[in-house]
């Protein structure tokens, strides 16, 4: 066996997330669904990726978008069937795709049975303790047990009604009151995830992307927050505790045939992000240290440095992502002033945008990412070049953030707009052409000219430029292992070499950049005059 057929796919694959509200709408009801991601699976092989993630499709009422499950054994009939799940994932793997799932183990729906059973029990009974139930303070219980936040804005905490018809205990939610937190204290808890990921396991899901992942363990007593700035010390951020829920994990994993792999949604820092992609836990992490990064060559420059190190010391990859379903889209975020993800700790919306400066950005980084040593995630519609939409109206978005957060944040749905597909059909071809219903969300008019069709056979489009880009990452030897070498130059440049062929150079300014003549170079400028390319460049991109 080669060195090439022995190393994990895992460990240098581009995966593309699909939000499956929004990727392809199969039957017509303008809402996204397994047929239609079933009917675009040839447009993600053409794409180049290797896998696709695939965001919460299973029961639930939607309250958050998915994100709160009911039954992780089934599929909403929003989306499909299980048959039909089944099916795609034979589907993909016979396109060479692997199919990752998203697991949502924190919290719940509230319809799930297990807590629907809690609210029917009483105080201590063996149903509540699969959940966070506790007496409140105050004279007669009126205050929330602690003074923990929610994720969407307000207490953490509900009280529910007792079967008398008087105020009741609290439970524990760190997102919706409709999701309400699990108790991983619990055997049993911890019992049903192990059985849920064999299900899935099971059906030939290559691994699971695992939402917030730090956030399982909660300090025992359930202190208050000494302090709710964002990096002090939490009672139920990146527990030590957590760490024996994912070797369990990891040992059903490795039970199986083929490399399957977990990938955590882990907000914390380098140090702890290596903590959890030790050899007997998580294969990879999300690195949201570079996704949070402006758009600054010493900056990025830094956290790719960190990164490769913290990782080199464990041998575990390092993963690259530039958004997904909860983050303002990058072409947006690049073609403002402040390119960070939240300046000051808060999300940006409705600031002053230059869209063409964004796109630029967008294009030379989505070279520099994909040409780093690692894993990559693409979010649909990056390839397509789209950007954060808006002005939806208030009465049309559905994004728990906005009520949490009594109208002051507008929320997600602005990076979750149905895909276009065709510049020419009703929808932009997100539905077919004879559905009756509308997109669940409207596209703006100026996606016509970013719809699939309008840019196929354009290879200056950011599609062409995906495409080059990913059959590049795939020939290159040099890009497949190792890590890179910077070359000197600019302040304002990045450069770098991997192998012995292939070098990226990012100009993030506008200054002249002379290239090194390599027989292969792949180019990422924000300023690209031919002259500064070298006469024997055999493969190159130019923005």
């Amino acid at each position: 066996m080669s060195a090439q057929e022995a190393t994990p796919w895992w460990r240098d694959a581009v995966i593309y997330q699909v939000y499956p509200r929004s990727f392809a709408d199969g039957n017509g009801d303008g809402i996204g669904d397994i047929a239609g991601i079933r009917a675009r699976l040839p447009y993600l092989s053409e794409l180049g990726v290797d896998a696709v993630w695939i965001s919460p499709w299973y029961r639930s009422p939607m309250v958050d978008g998915g994100y709160d499950v009911a039954d992780y054994r089934d599929i909403d009939p929003l989306f499909g069937t299980l048959a039909e799940a089944e099916a795609l994932i034979r589907e993909a793997h016979a396109l060479g795709l692997r199919i990752i799932v998203d697991m949502v183990p924190n919290h719940c729906s509230d319809q799930h049975h297990w807590f629907q059973a809690a609210l029917k029990s009483g105080p201590g009974s063996p149903e509540r303790q699969r959940f966070h139930f506790l007496d409140g303070k105050g004279r007669a219980g009126e205050e929330p047990p602690n003074n923990w936040m929610a994720g969407f804005g307000g207490s953490a905490w509900k009280r529910v009604v007792a079967a008398d018809g008087t105020p009741g205990q609290w439970y524990l939610h760190l997102f919706t009151a409709e999701q309400p937190d699990f108790n991983w204290n619990h055997p049993d808890v911890r019992a049903e995830f192990e059985s849920i990921l064999r299900f899935w396991l099971d059906r030939g899901i290559d691994g699971f992307r695992i939402d917030m992942a730090n956030l399982l363990i909660k300090q025992e007593g359930l202190p208050d927050r000494p302090s709710m700035a964002p990096d002090s010390p939490s009672p139920y951020e990146d527990r030590p505790e957590v760490h024996e829920i994912y070797r369990a994990w990891r040992r059903i994993a490795n039970s199986y045939e083929g490399d399957r792999v977990f990938v955590g949604e882990l907000w914390v820092g380098p140090q702890s992000l290596a903590r959890y992609l030790r050899p007997d836990e998580l294969h990879t992490g999300f690195n949201f240290g570079y996704m949070q990064a402006p758009w600054d060559a010493a900056r990025l420059k830094a956290v790719i440095d960190e990164t490769l190190a913290q990782h080199t010391a464990i041998d575990a990859p390092a993963t690259w992502v530039l958004g997904n379903h909860d983050i303002t889209r990058v072409v947006t975020r690049y073609g403002r002033s402040d390119s960070s993800f939240a300046p000051g700790g808060v999300r940006v919306h409705n600031a002053p945008v230059d869209l063409q400066l964004g796109t630029r950005r967008a294009r030379a980084a989505a070279l520099l990412y994909l040409a780093l040593p690692g894993s990559a995630y693409v979010y649909q519609g990056e390839e397509l070049g789209l950007w954060e939409v808006e002005d939806i109206p208030a009465e049309l978005r559905q994004d728990p953030t906005l009520a949490q957060s009594g109208g002051t944040d507008p929320g997600r749905d602005g990076c979750r707009v149905p895909l276009p597909w065709e510049s020419a059909a009703p929808g932009f071809g997100f539905t077919p052409h004879d559905a009756a219903a509308a997109p669940w969300l409207p596209q703006p008019a100026a996606w016509r000219e970013r719809a699939v069709d309008a840019q196929e056979g354009d290879p200056r489009s950011m599609l062409g430029l995906y495409r080059d880009a990913l059959r590049i990452r795939r020939a290159e030897t040099g890009l497949r292992a190792g890590g890179l070498t910077w070359l000197p130059g600019d302040e304002s440049v990045l450069a770098f070499t991997r192998g012995d062929r292939f070098v990226c150079v990012a100009n993030l300014g506008q200054s002249a950049v002379p290239l090194p003549a390599h027989s292969d170079v792949l180019l990422a400028s924000t300023a690209t005059p031919d002259a500064l390319l070298p006469p024997d460049a055999t493969a190159w991109l130019r923005l």
